[in-house]
């Protein structure tokens, strides 16, 4: 393909760098220097959690126990979990086993306390949920593969 005329070739240039130049103007008015730049909350404080029912209480207490065990470690829930996996190698600070489960178990704790505060875990059951918290081996606790024979047994 041949063009004629250089002016022509010029025009068809210009238009195109306008073109980038308007895509570019709008983009970054929209945000774009901001996209992906979440903010992770502070886990050392209380969140509000929206939802009902049983599922929701789950939810609300393991979220709660994950902000009380990183707080406690001075890192955020995300660093906390990533750091569970030995080969993932997503966090930049590691803790002894001992460390994390420490705080896992007091996070996990205090989660069951605030939601029997709440009302939203019945007063025979705390003591329960306490008592296989402070017994469940780690792994199990952190997958919330909690079953009677591992409490029992």
């Amino acid at each position: 393909m041949s063009i004629r005329r250089p002016t022509q070739a010029v025009a068809v240039v210009g238009a195109l760098l306008l073109a980038a130049v308007v895509l570019l103007a709008v983009e970054l008015g929209l945000g774009a220097l901001r996209y992906g730049s979440g903010k992770l909350a502070d886990p050392c404080k209380p969140h509000a959690f929206e939802g009902h029912g049983f599922d929701a209480v789950v939810q609300q207490v393991v979220l709660d126990g994950l902000n009380g065990a990183a707080c406690r470690l001075g890192t955020t829930r995300e660093e906390l979990v990533l750091s569970f996996d030995p080969n993932g190698g997503y966090s930049s600070r590691r803790w002894d086993r001992q460390t994390v489960e420490k705080a896992v178990r007091a996070g996990m704790i205090s989660a069951v306390n605030n939601a029997e505060d709440r009302g939203n875990i019945p007063g025979v059951l705390a003591p329960l949920l306490r008592s296989a918290i402070e017994a469940a081996p780690l792994d199990q606790l952190i997958r919330g593969a909690i079953n009677l024979r591992d409490l029992l047994g």
